[in-house]
């Protein structure tokens, strides 16, 4: 649960100084992992730092006077992302610059370590550390089994606190519904009911605003306060922008997860679809442009968030297919062909003559399971999965 958080000036600075005593831990940690090599003793683990960080805070004032709890929560943050590294679910943790990542977790008991209280109709207070009661905007209840919370600060220069818990999934209608989401750049998601979905993006005024500042920011001297500025107006335009997708994900998510009992969905690897394009220098790339334009597109378009919360609204209702051929096979009779596809938007069946929007067409595949052909082998001649037949013997 997040809220916009609106510290005073005084209130602001005191969080900046627990963002950077974060970020140097997390950063010290950091260096430590990465100076270990083949032969050498194994990095500290999340014990040893823990004391490190003990003597370090008796060896200089200005790392005590901040929160002891903010610095610790940042070496268990380090500790759990080594650990998923290790798993091969996240990536390798990477440096924290500051501007960029901004933020700390507290964690302790409601009450004595912190605490959470309503103002007003829609002002309510959070005690963090060191810094005293800080104001938020209640949109909502906080529930009593939170146990911690994260202050983050983005590029916009926007505060918010975000208090963990794990909330309700959202129950399925019972009306036994399938749906099929086909996801593209044109069309954001693409329904088999025949809906077409689209993420609001910038407005044309906005966009034109943003290219000026991105042509403004590549005339401006590194290190300036012009050039901060830029930055700045840059992040909020950009801010905007993240806003209405998440805004977007969450109200499409909830409203599919409560009308369809089966969500059915691509399997799609969106992280080599992003890859880019340029090469080496040896074999540089081709149409180099043009696929950063594409992959641009596809994170616009919040595939992989969609999907996120889909997966924990309705668990257990998700079901990944292989999107292969999907937008090449007739959902009507089932004919497989290149052609079939005419534009972005036609789909036109040469076998059947059956006419429909290709998103939808897809999507109605992937609702049906039908990413392949009927008798569940590839129309390319792969091996086909089939009912086992009897042995013929001859006589």
């Amino acid at each position: 649960m997040r809220f916009r958080l609106v510290p005073t000036p005084a209130q602001e600075r005191a969080l900046l100084g627990h963002c950077a005593h974060a970020r140097f831990v997390w950063n010290l940690a950091c260096e430590q992992h990465q100076h270990w090599r083949p032969g050498r003793s194994s990095a500290p683990g999340y014990g040893e730092q823990s004391r490190q960080l003990t003597e370090a805070r008796k060896a200089f004032g200005w790392l005590a006077a901040g929160s002891q709890t903010v610095q610790q929560q940042a070496l268990r943050d380090f500790a759990q992302a080594m650990a998923n590294f290790f798993a091969g679910t996240h990536r390798r943790p990477t440096w924290r610059k500051a501007g960029r990542h901004e933020g700390f977790r507290i964690v302790g008991q409601r009450g004595r370590c912190w605490d959470v209280r309503r103002v007003s109709r829609k002002t309510g207070e959070v005690r963090v550390p060191k810094v005293g009661w800080v104001r938020f905007r209640w949109s909502r209840q906080v529930p009593d089994g939170v146990k911690s919370f994260r202050v983050t600060r983005d590029r916009a220069g926007r505060w918010h606190v975000a208090f963990a818990m794990i909330p309700e999934p959202i129950p399925a209608p019972g009306t036994g519904a399938v749906v099929g989401v086909d996801r593209g750049v044109a069309n954001s998601a693409a329904l088999s009911s025949g809906e077409l979905l689209s993420v609001p993006g910038l407005r044309e005024a906005e966009a034109r605003r943003l290219l000026r500042l991105q042509r403004r920011l590549a005339r401006a001297r590194r290190g300036s306060n012009r050039r901060q500025k830029v930055k700045a107006a840059i992040a909020r335009v950009k801010a905007r922008e993240a806003d209405r997708r998440k805004d977007w994900v969450e109200k499409t998510s909830t409203d599919v997860a409560r009308r369809f009992d089966v969500i059915r969905v691509e399997d799609l690897k969106i992280r080599n679809m992003v890859r880019s394009a340029q090469g080496t220098m040896q074999e540089p790339g081709t149409n180099v442009r043009a696929k950063a334009g594409l992959n641009r597109s596809i994170l616009a378009a919040g595939w992989g968030r969609l999907v996120t919360r889909l997966e924990q609204k309705a668990p257990g209702r998700v079901e990944k297919i292989n999107p292969a051929y999907s937008s090449q096979i007739c959902n009507s009779c089932g004919h497989c062909d290149a052609r079939n596809r005419q534009s972005q938007a036609v789909f036109v069946c040469r076998a059947c003559g059956h006419a429909s929007h290709a998103d939808v067409n897809a999507a109605r595949n992937i609702a049906a399971g039908r990413a392949v052909t009927a008798r569940g082998g590839s129309p390319l001649g792969e091996p086909v999965n089939r009912e086992p037949q009897p042995v013929l013997l001859s006589t």
